[in-house]
């Protein structure tokens, strides 16, 4: 199966690994309108690294997230992703009460800033278990997706084997089990709604308990892009 760039996810017909076509509906395109706020075009790394201190807590100094307490990697995220991350935590459209007591001491400036330090950052990835192996569901649903459960690959939307697609579909290879599994979690209950179309609750909504720790596990013990 071709796996395709979230460019042509848009007004595109997609094709599960059966053959069976999946509806524009079903695919997981992050395309958005225009964001009602103008953050600069440019931000200054440098600047952004004098504002992450109370940051590193969570995401760690380089970036890196902390896996066991399911805080994300940002090294390397798109800079528009996490911008956009910044002003839905203020909005309410993506929920967490820290983060949105963060995102509203923030100028646009300063979320401008802080998205390109991290974008640019490259963090090395979490040591894997020797003896886990990526679920086979969990490959599956990432690279072919399940026709059955009309559920398309996360690659189509998010790169080849999940290693993203920028400016607006983070990469999902190397990301931490627990945070991937939670906010398809999020996803399910309403708490994160912050896609074109909530096409993402949509998808989560498809996926067990099961599924989900599969695809989560799967991700994990990818390697991460460079940015």
């Amino acid at each position: 199966m071709k796996i395709l760039s979230i460019m042509s996810c848009v007004g595109t017909t997609l094709v599960f690994a059966s053959g069976q076509p999946c509806t524009a509906a079903e695919t997981m395109s992050t395309s958005t309108a225009s964001p009602a706020w103008s953050p600069h075009a440019a931000g200054d790394a440098a600047h952004g690294a004098q504002l992450v201190a109370s940051c590193a807590g969570c995401h760690g100094h380089q970036g890196e997230g902390l896996a066991a307490s399911g805080f994300p990697r940002l090294a390397g995220q798109p800079g528009t992703y996490l911008a956009k991350q910044l002003r839905d935590f203020v909005t309410g459209t993506r929920d967490s009460a820290v983060m949105a007591g963060f995102a509203r001491n923030l100028s646009e400036q300063d979320v401008a800033d802080v998205s390109v330090y991290y974008a640019t950052l490259e963090a090395p990835a979490a040591a894997a278990s020797p003896a886990a192996a990526p679920p086979a569901k969990g490959a599956m649903l990432a690279n072919l997706g399940d026709a059955r459960l009309g559920v398309p690959g996360c690659g189509n939307c998010h790169g080849p084997n999940g290693r993203g697609e920028p400016p607006t579909a983070p990469y999902l290879a190397g990301q931490h089990q627990a945070y991937i599994a939670a906010q398809l979690e999020a996803w399910q209950k309403g708490s994160r709604h912050n896609d074109s179309g909530d096409q993402m609750a949509g998808l989560a909504k498809r996926l067990s308990a099961a599924d989900i720790a599969a695809v989560a596990s799967y991700f994990a013990q990818q390697s991460p892009p460079k940015p």
